[in-house]
């Protein structure tokens, strides 16, 4: 599909309207692409996820859920937070919360008028989520919606090449 890039490279640098972020619950930073987004988008991202903990989710956003801020520093318009499932403990439904995590972050880029969406590998990095079945799941999802919306585009963006390569490998059974 001509509307599914897959590449090597720095999320934060992407010039996209929303990029998406492998938050933890809490929304107030970590490690990995979640730390990256904070830093490299600066205090406002940070702000911005507070409001939506106190406004909307204080107990922390739960997995397989999505919520949209600004995207302070970065190229992007908009940074959407989702919460991916930590695989040794989501058991049966681990594949079924990946997956939301992926539908609902496209749905809120599509509400919010987006054309084009950058994803990490969610839940596979802390989280330990298996990369070629996450791979399988971020496709097919992703596949799904873009048939359904024909003016989005997705970009898949890997730390490192060998994600990437994992990734392309994971999905040729797919496409």
């Amino acid at each position: 599909m001509d509307r599914i890039i897959i590449k090597t490279g720095d999320i934060t640098k992407e010039k996209v309207c929303a990029i998406v972020n492998a938050a933890n619950s809490s929304l107030m930073g970590g490690g990995g692409v979640d730390g990256a987004i904070h830093r490299a988008g600066g205090p406002k991202i940070l702000e911005a996820c507070e409001q939506v903990r106190q406004e909307s989710y204080p107990e922390g956003l739960p997995t397989g859920e999505s919520v949209a801020t600004n995207a302070g520093n970065l190229p992007s318009n908009y940074v959407i937070h989702t919460v991916g499932p930590i695989y040794h403990q989501c058991g049966e439904d681990c594949s079924d919360l990946l997956a939301s995590c992926y539908r609902k972050s496209l749905e809120l880029a599509h509400r919010l008028g987006c054309k084009d969406v950058a994803f990490p590998a969610i839940s596979t990095g802390i989280y330990g989520y298996p990369k070629d079945k996450a791979a399988i799941i971020a496709y097919e999802v992703v596949s799904h919606f873009l048939n359904e919306n024909k003016n989005m585009q997705v970009h898949f963006v890997f730390h490192n090449n060998s994600d990437r390569d994992l990734f392309i490998k994971a999905i040729e059974g797919v496409s």
